[in-house]
């Protein structure tokens, strides 16, 4: 009889992102309980874990901003007790009970420069960050390079996070409310086809850093126009450049191409294919239009 333990995940954080994460992880068979602790609360955090005796924790905690991350630049105290100490107490506290954690960070830590322009190469993992005209940016930057030093932790890389639904938080939802949007190419993730990849990967405890978007890029106007294919026939949108949209912004936004060889040739050891990003997120258009 095998004595090998049951994959059980602890989770962190209940947003919408989180119950992405909590049906992938249901798909593949595993179980799952959703933290209520705040992470940077020590205390909480390890009597979760000692009373859990999770095999994984993931975590999906962290400010993002509301509506959006221009949040951030005036609540700097909040957005760095989660983004940093919070992300750093959880690991630690994962590493002094043996247990793996995934941090679902962010990709919005680089911008397009002469050496990697639109088209041109994406940034790898190894690359030094340089967007941090975002205080957002700029604490999820300083969570990474402490994390990357614990050897039980894996870090995610999540960019312009796209669902089949139209929660609040959705990049499609949060576009739509726009009047005026920029159009340039961009990484996303595409949750559906992305999560059961972060599965995988926590099942077999993989570590280290990998940024998780799915293949290829996309613009806005791309994305609006699968909207108004799939969801809303009468959507329709103004452009206006960069310049102009950061007046009008607390700070101002990145945008970049992330390289997902690691991710795609990882995933791939495993059995496990990502779908373009045109391709998913047509797919998940297309259930966004069937519950319509």
């Amino acid at each position: 009889m095998s004595t090998t333990k049951a994959h059980h995940f602890l989770i962190f954080g209940n947003g919408w992102i989180s119950g992405h994460v909590q049906a992938a992880i249901a798909s593949a068979g595993r179980t799952y309980t959703v933290s209520s602790a705040r992470i940077e609360n020590r205390e909480a955090v390890l009597y979760d874990i000692t009373q859990t005796n999770p095999t994984h924790v993931i975590n999906t905690a962290g400010t993002r901003g509301d509506p959006n991350v221009d949040w951030c630049e005036i609540h700097k105290e909040q957005t760095t007790r989660s983004n940093i100490i919070g992300a750093t107490n959880l690991a630690d506290c994962c590493f002094l009970k043996g247990v793996h954690m995934t941090h679902l960070s962010s990709g919005c830590i680089y911008n397009y420069n002469e050496s990697h322009g639109w088209g041109g190469p994406g940034y790898t993992e190894d690359e030094e960050p340089n967007f941090t005209r975002s205080f957002y940016s700029y604490t999820k930057i300083v969570a990474e390079k402490i994390l990357k030093h614990y050897p039980n932790v894996l870090v995610l890389r999540i960019r312009n996070p796209i669902a089949g639904d139209l929660h609040a938080k959705n990049l499609i939802v949060k576009l739509s409310s726009y009047n005026k949007i920029v159009d340039v190419p961009n990484s996303g993730s595409i949750l559906p086809s992305l999560l059961p990849g972060a599965v995988i990967l926590a099942d077999n405890h993989e570590v280290g850093i990998y940024n998780f978007t799915s293949p290829g890029t996309f613009t806005h106007n791309e994305i609006m126009a699968l909207l108004k294919k799939h969801v809303w026939p009468s959507l329709s949108w103004d452009n206006f450049s960069e310049e102009e949209q950061n007046r009008i912004l607390q700070a101002p936004r990145c945008h970049n191409e992330l390289d997902i060889t690691k991710l795609q040739s990882r995933l791939r050891q495993y059995g496990y294919e990502l779908p373009k990003c045109h391709d998913a997120m047509e797919q998940a258009f297309k259930e966004i239009g069937r519950v319509e």
